[in-house]
């Protein structure tokens, strides 16, 4: 199905305003303000323990690779991306042993 350029323009503003419409949520405020802040919290460490997790997964897999072509120097940075993925997915863990 051949569209001219006008109809394509309007099916493009149509699915932004049916995808903008579709994903619109209530915010609703809580009472606690201490909660919000503990929610965002929680919210941003667990993001940031994905990402360390995504590297560790990264650092096992070039360590795999460098056992594999027999390359000092990727086994280097594959222990260093292992111990960089796992500090940065306890990186909650060690800010409380801290404080």
């Amino acid at each position: 199905m051949k569209m001219t350029k006008r109809t394509r323009m309007i099916f493009c503003i149509f699915c932004a305003i049916v995808l903008t419409l579709s994903f619109a949520t209530t915010a609703f405020a809580d009472d606690d303000p201490i909660a919000v802040v503990n929610n965002l919290s929680d919210f941003i460490f667990g993001f940031i323990r994905a990402i360390g997790i995504i590297l560790l997964g990264f650092g096992i897999l070039q360590l795999g690779l460098s056992l594999k072509s027999h390359d000092p120097s990727q086994r280097a940075n594959g222990m260093l991306t292992i111990a960089g993925g796992i500090v940065i997915t306890f990186t909650k863990e060690i800010l409380s042993l801290i404080s």
